[in-house]
């Protein structure tokens, strides 16, 4: 008996697993469907109550925890990982290898780029002024360069840039641009090392 729902204008890779009570393709408002075509790459495995809009173009080796969110409108790439009761919202950019933990927010108008990684309760933000007039054509998420570590329930304001193998300890809040390989921590979060001081030195995405 299938237990999950896969609508139309999907197409799954092969070697793809869904696991129970999955919706998979699901069109947003105001669209038809099957009117958004969604991909999923080869090999991925999504797991039970995961919810995947339709309009997604998503890479090889997807990989989900349970009652996973993604909204619609996204490019995915390969290799990523996506921790349960995380929710990404719709027109995020993602790029290969990025890991991300469970209960994570990804805002619209994110980007995170290749091997980047997000620590578990993560939020990041998208608007300065929530309800104010025209908030809706002025959202702007995170930019996350290559490489860069986002700590344990760390809250990140709209548009704020974290430069390539940069560090944001656990819980910080980031309301400014953090340079590449800084070591941020605190609320506000300031500068307090260089990536190549830590046990662990630079990493190979440099």
């Amino acid at each position: 008996m299938t237990t999950f729902k896969i609508y139309e204008g999907v197409d799954l890779g092969d070697g793809t697993i869904v696991e129970d009570f999955c919706l998979i393709g699901v069109p947003p408002r105001g669209r038809a469907e099957g009117e958004l075509p969604t991909r999923i790459g080869a090999g991925a495995c999504i797991r039970s109550h995961t919810v995947v809009y339709a309009g997604n173009t998503i890479g090889a080796n997807l990989q989900t925890g349970n009652k996973v969110n993604i909204r619609e409108s996204n490019t995915i790439g390969d290799d990523v990982s996506i921790g349960t009761m995380s929710v990404i919202e719709h027109h995020v950019e993602i790029g290969h290898g990025v890991r991300i933990h469970t209960q994570a927010f990804i805002p619209e108008f994110s980007v995170l780029e290749e091997g980047c990684w997000i620590g578990p309760n993560v939020v990041l933000t998208n608007a300065r002024y929530p309800q104010s007039p025209g908030v809706k054509e002025s959202l702007r998420g995170p930019i996350i360069r290559r490489g860069a570590k986002i700590g344990a329930n760390a809250t990140l304001l709209p548009g704020v840039e974290i430069g390539a193998n940069a560090v944001v300890g656990a819980g910080s809040v980031v309301v400014h641009d953090v340079p590449p390989y800084a070591v941020v921590v605190g609320n506000p979060a300031r500068v307090v090392n260089h990536v190549s001081n830590l046990p662990y030195g630079t990493t190979a995405n440099e």
